[in-house]
């Protein structure tokens, strides 16, 4: 999809030097991507942390499967 936006120079700059692409356009889908998929960890996390999941596991149960190879 195509979309005319203005958008900081600065800020431009910065995600294409975040993101190491040197097109603009893939430098910001990536940027979106990444951001989309930060998004929903978050809400995921918050989700676990307000009970409303059937996340089960215990931190140390986390740690131990981490820490033990398989």
């Amino acid at each position: 999809m195509r979309v005319t936006l203005e958008i900081d120079a600065k800020k431009v700059d910065a995600i294409i030097n975040a993101t190491k692409q040197q097109k603009i356009s893939t430098a910001l889908a990536q940027a979106l991507d990444e951001f989309l998929e930060h998004r929903r960890r978050q809400d995921f996390l918050t989700q676990v942390r307000n009970g409303k999941t059937d996340y089960q596991s215990s931190n140390d149960r986390i740690e131990k499967s981490i820490l033990t190879p398989q």
